[in-house]
């Protein structure tokens, strides 16, 4: 089972609240590390980040030699030993002065990139994660841990992995709570439109909104001819890229902006963003739809005669895109279910058949319809689920 982003935001902090430690296991560039931001925010916490990924044997804890003759035993029989002492790294020693300052404020200390850092360093982390202690000393009570990890192909539902990584040791399965994090469209398009305060514009530009609004399977797609993958934060990078090109004088702005996407999300997928911001058309979006007025169960006439002469792929995209922002847009809203199922009545046969089945494969979603329809309190929800249910028989006719 794979939890979204705002699920996340609410399983981390019970995991933490319970005195253990969370694994978040996500695609790279998914938002394991937005997340934890976001985490620490809620809960008022200080945040620190080490990437054990980048981390060396040695770089937590160092040895010392003593630095004065009280550091020197003398034996009788072993002859003079020497009670060596260590240096700790810069950000463990924020960490404790911090927490002296502040005894009263949660902190939180994010491992990130866990299991592809080395098996050393990985090794010189489990007093850390399990025993909460690093040679003689012992974390404050106040700081909680949080790590994160690339999946890894000995995961359940990860066999066909092929992340870089190295197997963590069953002690820290057996002592860390993983939390598998997939990328959930509603929660980024909702995250997308907030306000960047630091920038005074939304977190996402709107083109990119609209861009993967209208086909929500872009948000994580690997490009068929390159080895980049259009991750949630490569498209971070291309909203990014996208503000900046935009303030560049028109002759320049067509000279590199193809090549600037391609080199954020792929070849193709580059190729194809490139040629709707070309277009500058008005595609149809699940917010287009649900949003537009006049205000009811009826498509306004203008959406419903651009939705009719698309043709039949186009028409499933954006009904799918539909089913993808359920959260956002619930069916069991009768002007929600309304819209749709007459959008919906304008596909094939064959086309209907197919969304249905995908519709079947909703459970949760069919769950919801099917309570609304037993209350009987929602005409248009009520017809949507009968109507489903008739184009489903079409299979036995």
């Amino acid at each position: 089972m794979a939890l979204s982003y705002q699920a996340l935001l609410t399983a981390v902090p019970v995991v933490l609240k319970a005195g253990n430690v969370p694994n978040i296991v996500g695609e790279a560039g998914i938002g394991k590390s937005a997340l934890v931001a976001e985490v620490a925010k809620q809960m008022g916490a200080q945040l620190y980040t080490t990437v054990v990924s980048l981390s060396e044997k040695g770089d937590l804890a160092i040895p010392v030699p003593p630095l004065t003759s009280d550091s020197f035993i003398q034996t009788k029989r072993y002859g003079q030993l020497a009670d060596v002492q260590f240096g700790y790294a810069h950000t463990l020693i924020e960490i404790i002065q911090y927490a002296e300052q502040h005894p009263k404020q949660p902190i939180l200390w994010f491992l990130d990139e866990f299991n592809r850092g080395t098996q050393a360093v990985q090794s010189e982390l489990m007093n850390l994660v399990l025993q909460r202690t690093i040679n003689t000393l012992k974390l404050p009570e106040q700081v909680q841990l949080i790590i994160a990890e690339n999946p890894d192909a000995s995961m359940t539902g990860f066999e066909s992995s092929t992340y870089g990584v190295t197997a963590g040791d069953a002690a820290i399965k057996d002592r860390t709570v993983r939390l598998v994090m997939r990328a959930d469209v509603a929660d980024w398009l909702a995250w997308a439109q907030q306000l960047d305060e630091r920038m005074n514009r939304p977190n996402i530009h709107p083109l990119v909104q609209q861009f993967i609004s209208e086909d929500v399977t872009r948000l994580n797609q690997a490009d068929m001819q390159a080895d980049l993958t259009a991750t949630p934060r490569a498209w971070a990078r291309v909203s990014a890229n996208l503000y900046e090109i935009e303030q560049l004088p028109a002759d320049q702005q067509t000279t590199v902006a193809l090549d600037i996407f391609q080199g954020d999300v792929g070849t193709e997928l580059g190729l194809v963003f490139e040629q709707f911001l070309e277009q500058q058309a008005i595609h149809l979006t699940p917010a287009m739809i649900y949003d537009s007025q006049p205000v009811g169960s009826v498509v306004p006439a203008p959406i419903l005669k651009q939705f009719t002469a698309m043709n039949e792929i186009q028409k499933r995209t954006v009904l799918a895109s539909c089913l993808a922002l359920t959260t956002t847009y619930p069916l069991t809203d009768d002007q929600h279910a309304g819209r749709f199922m007459q959008l919906l009545q304008t596909l094939s046969q064959d086309g209907q058949f197919a969304l249905v089945q995908q519709i079947g494969h909703k459970r949760d979603l069919l769950k919801q319809l099917y309570t609304a329809n037993v209350a009987k309190q929602s005409p248009y929800v009520t017809a949507l689920y009968q109507y489903l249910q008739q184009v489903a028989s079409w299979s036995n006719q």
